[in-house]
């Protein structure tokens, strides 16, 4: 790679990261990475997407793709860089930017082997992964027809830079989403006895949601449940009729997914009754749990391991993505590379180190080029 095209990718990734663009609004985002594509005529396929740009390198069979996602979070930048977000309230807290760089690099780089590629290369540059139904609307669109593996990356701003970790089988958790209303009586505080009190009806379902993991599930099972928000009352002296908590449920195994809704409902009404209180359950499913193709997953370590990067089999991990979707579609992997950055994902001082761009582009242009042989 020409040092021209890694500034020229760096300056991108800062341009987008100045202008962030929330999940299925990337309108800007999906027009300047469309405008790049063009400038190295890169072949655009004229699929019906709000947001989004599918492109496609070589010409004949197979046919396997990458994947970028564009999308930026609703949080405020509190980084120092000299090109921190201009949209207010909006910030690439996630690295995306990065993924879009490094996917932009490979299409130019797979532009100038275009001739010599056994076969064809798609390049997904998707919207909405941080809403969970940016992969869906490209699968709907038909960007995964006749694709023969997919492949993908996020950064992972807690390891070092040259680090690459990935699994056969379940790497990343489902993201599954809760909702809990209480209904019980008001009262003053003063006189708790004449109301049915919500707010320890809530306490007491939040310390026992623990015991799924704790008391019903194997330890050796991966499950975390965690209420992250209790919303009660509006003043000091009055023990509110209703309250409302939201959480999450995170695990690798598909059949305590399907069962554990109903574990929920179970124990939150039989706490809220013995109060003579209500709970209700709103559930909400997001993507399932992350299920690399094991064949592809140790090809992908090779392939790292042979560009020099410092490469280990993961433990799974809870956090989830939406290319989950692809791969019960298709096969294919997913990997994590080291960012190095101080703050985590999704915090307002997140800042990957850019360094991660160049070897990533050289990564997935040679792992492209040997899938193709491959398949």
């Amino acid at each position: 790679m020409t040092d021209t095209l890694i500034n020229q990718l760096v300056a991108w990734r800062r341009e987008l990261h100045q202008h962030p663009e929330l999940s299925n609004h990337e309108f800007a985002t999906t027009e300047r990475i469309t405008a790049w594509l063009k400038q190295a005529d890169i072949r655009i396929l004229p699929l019906r997407l709000k947001t989004g740009v599918v492109v496609e390198l070589g010409h004949g069979e197979p046919l396997i793709a990458l994947r970028a996602d564009i999308d930026a979070l609703p949080i405020e930048e509190a980084t120092s860089v000299a090109f921190s977000s201009k949209n207010s309230g909006v910030m690439h807290a996630c690295g995306h930017d990065v993924h879009t760089s490094v996917m932009l690099g490979v299409a130019y780089r797979l532009k100038e082997k275009e001739k010599t590629l056994k076969g064809r290369v798609r390049i997904l540059f998707q919207p909405a992964e941080e809403t969970f139904n940016g992969a869906q609307q490209l699968i709907d669109a038909g960007a995964l027809e006749g694709v023969k593996a997919i492949f993908g990356m996020h950064n992972a701003p807690n390891l070092p830079l040259g680090k690459l970790i990935t699994r056969g089988g379940a790497f990343y958790a489902n993201v599954d989403r809760f909702t809990i209303n209480i209904n019980g009586k008001g009262a003053h505080a003063a006189r708790p006895h004449e109301g049915i009190d919500s707010v320890v009806i809530g306490s007491q379902i939040v310390t026992t949601l623990q015991t799924l993991a704790s008391r019903i599930y194997s330890s050796q099972e991966s499950v975390v449940v965690s209420v992250t928000r209790f919303t009660a009352g509006n003043t000091w002296n009055v023990l509110p009729q209703t309250v409302e908590l939201e959480g999450t449920v995170r695990t690798h195994n598909d059949l305590i997914r399907k069962e554990i809704p109903d574990r929920i409902r179970s124990l939150i009404n039989g706490i809220a009754s013995g109060f003579g209180a209500t709970a209700t359950l709103d559930w909400q499913p997001g993507p399932p749990a992350l299920i690399n193709t094991p064949e592809w997953a140790e090809f992908a370590l090779l392939v790292a391991k042979e560009r020099g990067y410092d490469t280990e089999i993961a433990t799974p991990q809870m956090g989830g993505e939406d290319f989950a979707f692809y791969l019960q579609h298709v096969p294919g992997a997913f990997v994590s590379i080291g960012s190095a950055s101080k703050f985590g994902l999704h915090h307002p001082s997140f800042e990957p180190n850019e360094e991660i761009i160049e070897p990533a582009v050289a990564y997935f242009t040679e792992l492209a080029q040997r899938a193709l042989q491959k398949i």
